[in-house]
């Protein structure tokens, strides 16, 4: 049996959340958090970075949210095919991936974690930089995802599962401009496909805690 150390509000664990849900594939959650010390133990174990998520799989460890995935497509095969099959298609998954994870989640992130540091702390410089990150990261995927129903085609794969909580989290702090219908689109697309939408759900209850607060919408 597969094992999940995560939190459901993460976005790197809702990323992993979306594609085992999408496949349907068996595994134990085990949510971290100060209420449970004795799995932080186990993860602290497994990882002593404490970087969310990590999957076991009997005595093997497997770390990064990218990898995981290629992981699950590699030795617990579904029905969907998060890492396409022909070696352009792959590669287009995977550079993807990539910019949803660096441009899109990183400074969304970097704006997060700022709200959270001492007034005193903060750096107005870095969350400028990450701000005009995403300023001009939304029109080059407006554009990328132009006749595409999904980011690296027709199917749903790793570009998606990275897509999903970038995205989702991203429009809370940077909101994608109205006049970017194609990304803003995809957006809506994601929120209901019903294997990330099931990670969205189980995050709910912990939405308060989202600096500034959460938003009403989603």
């Amino acid at each position: 049996m597969l094992t999940l150390y995560a939190h459901p509000f993460s976005s790197y664990c809702q990323k992993v959340e979306t594609a085992l849900y999408e496949n349907a594939t068996a595994f134990t959650y085990r949510l971290l958090g100060p209420e449970d010390p004795a799995t932080g133990a186990e993860w602290a174990a497994l990882w002593p970075l404490k970087k969310m998520p990590v999957l076991a799989d009997g005595a093997r460890t497997v770390l990064e949210s990218t990898a995981i995935i290629e992981y699950l497509d590699l030795h617990h095969p579904g029905a969907v095919k998060l890492v396409p099959a022909g070696a352009d298609a792959a590669l287009e998954a995977r550079t993807l991936d990539r910019i949803f994870d660096n441009y899109v989640m990183t400074p969304m992130q970097k704006i997060v974690l700022d709200h959270l540091r001492p007034p005193e702390s903060r750096d107005p410089y870095g969350v400028a930089q990450a701000h005009e990150m995403l300023d001009t990261i939304y029109p080059w995927l407006d554009a990328k995802l132009a006749g595409r129903e999904w980011a690296a085609g027709d199917t749903f794969s790793l570009a998606d599962c990275a897509a999903a909580p970038s995205l989702f989290y991203a429009d809370w702090v940077h909101e994608i401009p109205v006049e970017l219908s194609t990304l803003k689109a995809y957006r809506a697309r994601l929120l209901a496909h019903p294997s990330f939408a099931r990670a969205v759900d189980e995050a709910r209850p912990f939405r308060p805690y989202f600096p500034p607060g959460a938003p009403d919408r989603d």
